[in-house]
């Protein structure tokens, strides 16, 4: 049974009962699938239920996106768009039934881990970033959970898109965009050093949430990894543009992660602390 769990709720109720939906769909599947002789009927009554429901949702979504001018629609498309490809390419018209039930099980699997993944990478970004606002580059207080290891790595992270940032706007520096690439590297390098940190912090204290975070922290490095920086060559001039509304994501992804989710490990830990007293 996979959970939608309070992690996934982004806050915007359609949203949220959408994918609440799919999940109840993906589950009923698995719960099929506990007998191997239902693959076929999953495969051929369920699984195109389940790839209608998604398409009207994306396009509520994407609906929603566009209403607000929320900067994040092209990459949301793009993202629907290649999951519809990839689920219009399963061929299961001449399956055998031990073969329907591989296949069932494939795709059903693939499908819960990218709405994880998406949800948690993309979906909970949905009208946290301003088409208006200038980010700001700055680790304050507020971002504090009073541990200090991972405070300290949440600073270095910050401060790797703060050089990322000043780069951007350095107008005399030539090939600057090389350099670019190899920050942004370095930050994705920095950030799967600090969930394995983070992660190995929370084993050693029990934390009860990890699966959570692990969750959280995979759809981001996913995030991270999917970055075509080689598309720049293909901007000309809107290439600052670009730029910008990545680390405007990086950044906010990073702030909304920190405040909904590791500031509750400094709870935790706190409340670890004043029970051994």
């Amino acid at each position: 049974m996979y959970q939608f769990t309070e992690d996934c709720l982004i806050g915007i109720n359609e949203i949220d009962e959408e994918h609440r939906t799919l999940f109840q769909m993906i589950n009923e599947a698995f719960d099929l699938l506990s007998d191997r002789s239902n693959a076929q009927m999953v495969l051929k009554n369920l699984l195109p239920n389940l790839k209608d429901y998604a398409a009207t949702h994306f396009a509520h979504e994407e609906a929603y996106m566009k209403k607000i001018n929320d900067p994040e629609l092209p990459r949301q498309e793009k993202e629907h768009a290649q999951f519809t490809e990839k689920v219009n390419s399963y061929n299961f018209d001449t399956l055998s039934e031990e073969n329907a039930f591989s296949a069932a099980e494939e795709i059903l699997t693939f499908l819960v881990r990218w709405l994880y993944g998406h949800i948690l990478g993309s979906d909970i970004m949905i009208g946290k970033i301003s088409a208006k606002e200038t980010p700001t580059f700055a680790f304050t207080d507020n971002y504090k959970t009073g541990i200090e290891l991972i405070d300290n790595e949440h600073r270095r992270l910050f401060e790797i898109i703060d050089e990322v940032n000043t780069l951007i706007h350095e107008e005399l520096l030539f090939d600057k965009y090389d350099e670019i690439m190899r920050l942004l590297s370095e930050l994705k390098d920095y950030t799967e050093f600090h969930f394995e940190d983070e992660e190995a912090y929370m084993e050693q204290i029990k934390y009860p949430s990890l699966d959570i975070q692990r969750r959280a922290h995979s759809a981001f490095v996913e995030r991270l990894v999917g970055i075509n920086l080689t598309e720049l060559d293909d901007m000309d001039e809107h290439q600052q543009d670009y730029l910008m509304e990545l680390l405007s994501f990086l950044q906010n992804w990073l702030i909304n992660h920190i405040l909904k989710s590791d500031k509750l490990i400094g709870e935790y830990a706190r409340s670890l602390s004043a029970s051994e007293k």
